[in-house]
């Protein structure tokens, strides 16, 4: 079985707070109304934003269209990462960096209570 792209699909409380929220985690938006929904990548990553459409977050396939899943030859650490969020005034609830490269995680919440969490495994 053949499901497609695989994306989240989050209902937020308030749509533009969670979209600064994303776009400063460097997602732009590719698509919506801005009002009641937007839908943002970064890379191979597709999120929708979604307030008052319903009451949960959605898990998210689209048959029809492809999502790469490569290791990528380039990439920010995640110890970068915190730096720049941490800069940009986000408050990482966890942090797992203990050494200089390697594998290392972090872990924030968007404005909606989500966790999020960036994995680097190597």
């Amino acid at each position: 079985m053949e499901l497609g792209a695989f994306s989240v699909s989050l209902a937020v409380n308030d749509l533009q707070v969670s979209r600064t929220f994303y776009e400063t985690l460097g997602f732009q938006e590719v698509a919506g109304d801005g009002e009641v929904y937007v839908i943002l990548d970064n890379g191979s990553t597709v999120i929708g934003l979604f307030q008052g459409l319903f009451e949960k977050n959605i898990l998210t396939f689209n048959p029809g269209w492809d999502g790469p899943h490569a290791p990528s030859d380039s990439f920010t650490d995640v110890r970068e990462l915190a730096e720049k969020l941490e800069a940009a005034g986000l408050e990482i609830q966890q942090k797992a960096l203990d050494s200089e490269s390697g594998p290392g995680s972090l872990v924030l919440v968007d404005p909606d209570g989500n966790p999020v969490l960036i994995d680097q495994h190597r």
